[in-house]
Parts: C-alpha cells; structure tokens; sequence
C-alpha cells in the first residue's frame, strides 16, 4: 500500500484535510491510555476488572483499526488517481539474435545459444497474444527467419533452428528489424494506423563485419525504434579452436551506446538466470503501458476491510468502547 500512496495524486486534494483527524484520534486514545495507566496505582483491582490486561492489544488493534478506515475513506473521498499497468493492445518484437561462433561459449551452461534460446522461447510466451514477433539472427549477415506474426509457434520453432555462423555484424541485425517494418500486417480493425514496433538485441560480442551500429541506432531512433540490448556473456568466456582457448568477453559498451542512441535501454546478463530475468522485464516494458486511473474503489475496499476488523476488535472485547 505505501508502494501505492507514492504513486497518488488526488483529483479533490482540499479534501486530504480530513487525513488530520487520524494523528488527533490517535493522541486523544494515547492520552485516554495514559490517564488510565495512571489509575493503576490508585485502583488496579478495578481497572483489570474493567479491562483485563489479556484484552489490552484487542483494543490497540481495534482502535488503530478504526483509525485507518477513517484514513482510507479519507483518501478515497479525495477522488485519488493511481498508475495501473494496461495490457497494450498491439505491437511489434523483433527478435534480433546474435549467432556468432563466440555464441558457443559455455561460460552459461550449457552454451550462451543455447541458453538464449530457451530464455528467448520464455520470452515469447509472455508476450500478449495480439503482438506480432519477428526472428532475425546476424553473424556476418543477417537473415530474416520468420517475418513477423502472431503465431508464436512458428517463431519458437525458428529459435530452435538457430545455427552459429561467422563474424558479427550487429548493425546489419538492426538494419534487417528496420527493413521488416514494412512486412507487419496491418491491424484489420485500425489498418491505417502503425502499431508500435521494438527491437530486442541481445548479443555477446562487438561488431568486426559489415554496417555499423552507431548509425543504425541513429536509423532506429529516426523511425521511432527504441531497441533494448541484452550484453550477454561473462568477461571469462571464450571457444575452443582446436587445443587452443580463444577468449571471447562480453561487450557491453557498444551495445549500451546502441540503446542509448534508439531511446531504448540496455541490459546485461551473465548468467541464464538473469537472461531471463531480463526478458521478463522487457516483456513487462512492451507489453504493458501504465495508464493513470481512478482508484477511489481500491481504497474503499480497504476501508471496508479495516472495518471489518475494528468490529471484530470490539465484539471480542464485550466491553463498553474506549
């Protein structure tokens, strides 16, 4: 709930006054327990008579209890407005995923693919059902493997055929997404209007082939593109040629300038749990919008709540209230 009242803004703020009987109810019971602490010493056969020490924190629960429902019909009174995380309707991924040969690194078990690969199919199902998603792989060229659709079944289909390959070429990855806009079919219901369109990157090494990727970020950030990268590996890893340890360290630096570029946000993963992790961040970030909304309901349903525990509070005491 504190989560929540950061978040708040209130269409009718001069009502939040009424928040003031809250510390004023508070102190008028503080001062009622001290007064009858106090007696304890004149009389305290009597007063454990009329309270019982055992029913003491009874009446602290309820008191508070009563206290905080007038807090929430407060807050609810005052029209609050809070920020709630909207499914979007439509949109657009491409998958865009690197498959050069230092992708066979074991520094994630079992290999930085392979473990992509299951992280990316992840990925895929948490996508609301109405996206579209593309599958593009680069090395020293990059292919489109399934223009975009809603099927996710083709698209985890795709991922699993992915074959390492030569060189990296990371530009020309971004470059094909921004080649692939123009293969998105159109909304049936709204067909004149472009649904929005992302790029997910993630790759493990830096660009030694082909156009370069400062300037397709600047493409990207041209057509409205954000693209989100993953860096992808450890500083450790590195592929076997023949007897021979080549090491391959992730580069984060120009995937980073990358995102920063586009607009979009770059990520780094060193291991197949944080991959995942990672992706179903950006899962939550291009699969939801967060709206502003009216949220007086919530705040009475807590009021009601508290009130319900107040009166039990009360009915367990028997007693006359304080």
């Amino acid at each position: 709930m504190m989560s929540t009242l950061l978040e708040l803004g209130f269409m009718r703020p001069h009502r939040l006054w009424g928040l003031a009987l809250v510390p004023a109810l508070l102190g008028i019971y503080l001062v009622w327990s001290m007064v009858k602490r106090s007696r304890v010493a004149q009389d305290r056969s009597a007063l454990e008579v009329l309270f019982p020490k055992r029913s003491a924190w009874k009446r602290h629960i309820a008191v508070v209890a009563a206290v905080a429902t007038l807090a929430s019909l407060t807050l609810a009174w005052a029209t609050p407005n809070g920020y709630v995380d909207v499914p979007v309707d439509r949109a657009t991924v491409f998958l865009v995923v690197d498959v050069s040969l230092s992708m066979d690194a074991s520094d994630v078990h079992p290999t930085r693919l392979k473990a992509a690969q299951e992280a990316v199919k992840e990925f895929v199902d948490d996508l609301p059902t109405g996206f579209n998603i593309s599958l593009i792989s680069f090395a020293a060229t990059a292919v489109m493997l399934v223009p975009p659709t809603a099927n996710k079944s083709d698209v985890k289909h795709g991922i699993d055929g992915l074959k390492l390959r030569q060189s990296t070429a990371i530009g020309d990855g971004i470059y094909a997404a921004l080649d692939g806009i123009a293969l998105i079919p159109p909304d049936p219901d709204h067909p004149n209007d472009p649904a929005p369109v992302v790029i997910v990157l993630i790759s493990d090494g830096e660009t030694n082939t082909g156009r370069d990727s400062a300037e397709a970020a600047e493409a990207a950030k041209t057509m409205g593109v954000p693209v989100f990268t993953i860096a992808y590996g450890t500083p450790e890893g590195y592929i076997m040629d023949g007897n021979q340890k080549n090491p391959v360290p992730v580069n984060k630096e120009e995937l980073r300038r990358i995102a920063q570029i586009s607009g979009g946000k770059a990520y780094t993963a060193g291991s197949s749990t944080q991959l995942k992790e990672v992706y179903s961040g950006i899962s939550r970030s291009v699969g939801y919008i967060r709206e502003e909304q009216e949220v007086t309901q919530r705040f009475v349903g807590y009021a009601g709540i508290l009130g319900v525990v107040a009166l039990l509070g009360v009915m367990s005491l028997a007693a006359r209230w304080p």
